[in-house]
């Protein structure tokens, strides 16, 4: 047993040596700082992510921005910085990163503010953010504009706190498997696609594309070997209670809670929802067998996904208890990079023109209408040569042998096993919902069509996600390229 025992402990000493022989040569310390606030406000809210006005009087759960920051040194010298703001909301438009920035900019001058990515849980039961979606009626809801100022201050506060928390500490990193998303497209006899719907018909030909069940996670331990942040990446949405009319955090709610009952209130949790645009939490078949089990386990739908993932973080953390590095190097690149837009072909000018004569009516539709007056917005821009290509910040970080990269989007998942398989990193961390969304699609899923892969659903093109993919594989590439 003892010279089997070898057998198995020289090759993972040997790639140890290996790995540490890749990095670049720099004395590098981490410091990190966490923070959690509250951003449900105290008044009713519109919600975001449904075609119809849900006004919401009760909060179920409390929607938070979790901030981590991150810089290394070399003695006195900052060799680089990150700040992350994970937040319980359904996208981030630009006029958020605008504001946070700009306090940032005056609240820690030390911090260079394009080094700031928050991203979105995508849940659907969070307050919208833009005006002009959604008719709000009611005198005591409180608008857009004034929630997003209120945003910002929090998402400050959160960044501030943190960053102004960074101490010495150890990171560490590991992988589990938990299945929370399903792909949520399928494809029938005929050839055209869709999100949702029944699939107990004669015409069900499959489901569209692939899923990713990994759950990987990074941990953060300060003082005393004290758990202080962790930040969760899981190939899925939060939209299990999308439908509801009440602010709920939806399943990060119960995984924060888990973990915090075992690790302390104090621990700060990210969840960053992985390349998911065709994931779901809803189950797509066998839904009937998944609910008989669950409730003889005694759980609600939210309580069993909580579950899932806090097992998968629980193998994952078992795994990094054994190696925490204090001496890690971080480094970050910010790059704009620039994406091919889906073009609005006639045919599908004339469709929208017409949705707008069919829904425009009755008030109630006025989300859905607004949805398809940008299209004719578009071909419009396009006829008059005025369409630029889509401009996006992209952020790619390595932090010891992990790489974690950000994008706007609602991106397919085809796309981020794309970025991983392609990566040289042991893990790569891909957060999607990093902007203001919109669905990127591959060429099979535009071609069959359905909401998420048509032309009112994407900004970008499909070849617009292979060039995100290729611009982010080269930016992480290039991270690993100093030996």
């Amino acid at each position: 047993m003892r010279q089997q025992s070898c057998k198995i402990i020289l090759p993972i000493a040997a790639m140890s040596l290996l790995f540490l022989l890749s990095l670049p040569v720099m004395a590098a310390t981490l410091h990190v700082g966490a923070q959690s606030t509250s951003i449900t406000p105290d008044a009713p809210v519109a919600l975001a992510g449904q075609m119809h006005t849900r006004i919401a009087r009760t909060v179920e759960s409390e929607v938070q921005a979790n901030a981590l920051a991150m810089e290394s040194r070399d003695g006195d010298t900052v060799l680089d910085q990150a700040l992350f703001v994970a937040c319980g909301l359904a996208y981030i438009p630009q006029n958020v990163y605008a504001g946070a920035r700009a306090a940032l900019n005056a609240r820690i001058p030390d911090f260079d503010a394009n080094k700031l990515i928050i991203s979105a849980t995508h849940t659907h039961t969070a307050p919208t953010t833009i005006e002009g979606l959604y008719i709000i009626d009611e005198e005591d809801v409180m608008r857009p504009a004034a929630y997003v100022e209120f945003l910002v201050e929090r998402i400050a506060d959160a960044a501030e706190a943190a960053w102004k928390g960074r101490k010495p500490a150890k990171a560490g990193w590991g992988m589990g498997h938990a299945v929370v998303g399903y792909n949520r497209r399928s494809f029938f006899e005929d050839g055209h696609g869709q999100m949702y719907g029944n699939i107990n018909i004669d015409s069900f030909r499959g489901i569209e594309g692939p899923e990713d069940h990994a759950v990987e996670v990074l941990f953060f331990w300060g003082e005393g070997d004290r758990l202080i942040a962790t930040a969760v990446n899981v190939v899925c949405p939060s939209q299990e209670v999308e439908s509801r009319s009440a602010v709920n955090a939806d399943f990060w709610h119960p995984v924060r809670e888990g973990l915090k009952a075992k690790y302390g209130k104090d621990l700060v949790v990210l969840g960053w929802p992985g390349a998911a645009g065709d994931q779901s939490p809803h189950i797509r078949y066998r839904k009937a067998a998944e609910d008989r089990m669950r409730e003889f386990r005694g759980l609600t739908r939210l309580d069993e996904i909580a579950r899932r993932i806090i097992d998968a973080w629980e193998e994952a953390y078992e795994g990094a208890q054994r190696e925490k590095f204090d001496d890690v190097p971080l480094q970050h690149i910010v790059k704009p990079i620039e994406l091919p837009r889906r073009a609005v072909t006639q045919e599908e000018y004339d469709e929208a023109k017409a949705e707008i004569v069919k829904w425009s009516p009755d008030p109630k539709n006025h989300r859905r209408v607004v949805w398809h007056q940008e299209v004719l917005k578009r071909f419009e821009r396009q006829k008059a040569g005025e369409v630029a290509p889509y401009s996006m910040e992209l952020h790619a970080l390595r932090l010891g042998d992990v790489a974690i990269t950000s994008n706007d989007f609602e991106l397919f998942t085809q796309f981020g096993i794309q970025m991983k398989a392609k990566s040289p990193a042991l893990h790569t961390f891909v957060i999607q919902l990093a902007g203001p969304g919109t669905y990127v699609p591959t060429p099979h899923a535009a071609a069959g069509g359905g909401y998420s892969a048509i032309v009112q659903s994407n900004e970008v093109s499909p070849e617009g996600g292979q060039a995100l993919v290729d611009e982010t594989v080269a930016a992480v590439k290039g991270l690993w390229a100093e030996k």
